[in-house]
């Protein structure tokens, strides 16, 4: 007892953040997660401030044999970024910046948020293709893939990632990269959190600055010609043209007109990264093929398309995912969306179908980590609601409405949009790249130090 309390305060000293422990005034904040339904409790929270700090929380973890779990900037659904008992390795201090506006990359620390680095690029004219809610962790979302309103013009986000900077199990701290660890710089992109706690990413920048943006509605009743108008035109849309779909309830209040508040609606949210003087006649056919019953696009900064959502979504909130990656709409497949989809449980409930094609559709599927390059969406259902009350309800509606469309789908999830869903549906969203991605596990971390996570285990003899 007395070595592990020597242990545990020779770890204390050693960072330059604090170590939290459960008896600390803020630890229940310190615990506390963007899902409020997630409700865990570790023993120790590292907050890291720099690289150093979470060299001596990976140390500490492997030699107490604990529990890891680590924590970014942002959101994880299914609340991965905190453990019962054992570490917390939390980076949410990490949030240094630092632009080249002539190498035209930023290099981010694991800890900033998607508006933490729209703020960073687009000062210098820049952004990178990254989600959709300024709220969200760049760490998590790049592990997990990255995608958004820029996936059709620009890629993933891993598909614009250079370098990574990575603490191991073993301690050691690598830079992942083309040229440098290769084999682990595959697997970060797409493969989660499972071979290190990434410190830092470095990406290429676009020259995007302003969108013509915004979202479009129309009427629930013309939902089953506007799936269907939609899924045709983004199917073969040019890259500068994104648009996700929706089933959604109007908010009740700005920008939204009273007439339409707390009404079930479809809609697209657009995202034109064509230059401003095209964008209307690029929306032409857009606009010419059904009278939307709003429509509110329109030049924007990217930061400001990046936070249209923030204010709906404030974290606390109760959340239950379910996602899957789809190929096609047939009309099967569209009536059943509309009947889960016309049955939102509240006004913030919602399904989307995130576009994956264009330039993130023409990598190979082996080229990173996330190998469903050939699907046509990312299709998510969240179930949400404010009160714990509600939990039930909303977990209900959202497996109901998958079990409806899984057959629908091309059999994996966007590992961002999956709660803890059990080995075999890791193993359906890596496909064929799963076993090359056990081996790099087994080899970066073979005693599965990093398992709290969309966990792909290890083939070590003592797994």
């Amino acid at each position: 007892m007395i070595a592990e309390e020597t242990s545990l305060s020779q770890f204390k000293t050693s960072l330059r953040g604090r170590l939290i422990v459960p008896n600390d005034p803020d630890y229940e904040t310190s615990r506390k997660v963007y899902n409020g339904m997630i409700d865990k409790h570790p023993n120790l929270i590292a907050r890291c401030v720099d690289e150093a700090d979470v060299i001596a929380a990976v140390n500490y973890a492997r030699e107490n044999n604990l529990l890891v779990a680590v924590r970014g900037g942002g959101h994880n659904g299914a609340g991965l970024g905190m453990c019962d008992g054992g570490l917390v390795i939390d980076l949410t201090y990490m949030k240094a910046t630092h632009v080249d506006p002539v190498a035209m990359t930023v290099q981010v620390q694991g800890g900033c948020t998607l508006g933490d680095v729209d703020h960073a690029t687009h000062a210098f004219g820049m952004a990178v293709p990254t989600g959709i809610n300024s709220t969200t962790g760049i760490g998590g979302l790049t592990l997990g893939g990255g995608l958004g309103h820029l996936t059709r013009q620009c890629g993933l986000t891993i598909d614009n990632l250079l370098e990574a900077d990575v603490v191991l199990a073993s301690g050691e701290f690598v830079k992942a990269s083309a040229k440098e660890h290769p084999d682990l710089f595959w697997a970060l992109r797409g493969g989660g959190g499972n071979f290190g706690v990434v410190t830092s990413f470095l990406f290429r920048n676009h020259s995007i600055s302003s969108v013509y943006a915004g979202p479009m509605l129309w009427e629930l009743e013309d939902a089953k010609e506007v799936m269907q108008w939609y899924h045709e035109f983004i199917s073969n849309a040019p890259d500068e043209i994104n648009g996700f779909f929706a089933f959604l309830v109007v908010p009740p209040g700005p920008p939204f007109p009273e007439h339409l508040h707390m009404k079930s609606m479809c809609g697209v949210v657009w995202c034109y990264t064509g230059s401003m003087e095209e964008a209307e006649k690029a929306f032409e056919p857009i606009r010419g093929f059904k009278k939307p019953a709003l429509d509110l696009v329109g030049p924007l900064p990217v930061p400001a398309l990046q936070s249209m959502f923030d204010a709906l979504y404030p974290p606390g909130l109760q959340w239950y995912w379910k996602g899957d990656y789809v190929k096609d709409l047939p009309e099967e497949a569209i009536d059943l969306h509309i009947k889960h989809g016309s049955k939102l449980p509240n006004m913030l409930s919602t399904m989307h179908l995130y576009p994956i094609n264009g330039a993130a559709a023409r990598l190979n599927k082996n080229a990173t980590a996330w190998s469903y390059r050939d699907a046509t969406y990312a299709m998510v259902i969240a179930g949400i609601d404010s009160e714990s009350d509600n939990k039930e309800t909303i977990t209900n509606w959202a497996k109901n409405y998958w079990r409806a469309l899984h057959p629908y789908s091309a059999g994996g999830s966007y590992i961002n949009f999956m709660m803890e869903e059990g080995p075999e549906r890791v193993k359906a969203t890596y496909g064929e790249n799963y076993e090359r991605l056990v081996e790099v596990k087994t080899k970066y971390d073979p005693h599965n130090l990093f398992k709290v996570n969309q966990n792909i285990v290890p083939s070590a003899a003592d797994q």
